[in-house]
């Protein structure tokens, strides 16, 4: 059963709370997974995976938001993160990504996780636009992406992966 006192925001399967320093055996298994990272640079080390989570908590303290990490209701099992950063605070413009382990992937999570993320956002947070980022390989984000209603705008250089990223935008309605 949920609690839901511990959860912020919950789906019909999924559960939002945020980064807490208690959190980093979960996250190592999250950043520290090849198959979860290889996109965006990792595997990670627990040194960075350590600075990941600082940036996260620092991010939630500041301004209100960062990748929570999410959790399934029925068993509390960590599924990943799907949240947002700051893009472009000056144009209420909002990073929106997720990171699923493995296990969870092909279930439509990251579907469930990201629509409630983009209600979230516009909802709760006003932003104008969202903005995602992905590898040219990952074409799974690419469909999630674009079942979420985002549009491909341009290429940029990513410098944790070395190559140009399909960026894509979501306007408010």
């Amino acid at each position: 059963m949920s609690d839901s006192s511990k959860y912020f925001l919950e789906t019909a399967r999924l559960g939002f709370r945020p980064w807490t320093p208690n959190d980093l055996p979960i996250a190592m298994a999250l950043w520290g997974d090849l198959e979860v990272t290889r996109y965006i640079g990792g595997p990670f080390s627990q040194e960075v995976v350590e600075e990941k989570l600082r940036k996260e908590i620092a991010w939630m303290n500041d301004e209100n938001v960062q990748y929570w990490p999410i959790f399934q209701l029925s068993d509390q099992a960590h599924v990943g993160c799907c949240g947002l950063r700051p893009y472009k605070p000056e144009e209420r413009i909002y990073e929106m990504g997720f990171h699923l382990r493995p296990a969870f992937w092909g279930k439509g999570l990251a579907m469930e996780a990201g629509r409630a993320i983009v209600n979230f956002a516009f909802q709760s947070r006003g932003a104008e636009s969202l903005f995602a980022g992905r590898h040219p390989a990952n074409t799974a984000s690419q469909k999630v992406l674009e079942k979420l209603g985002f549009r491909f705008t341009h290429e940029e250089f990513y410098p944790p992966t070395g190559t140009n990223q399909c960026c894509y935008l979501l306007r408010r309605s």
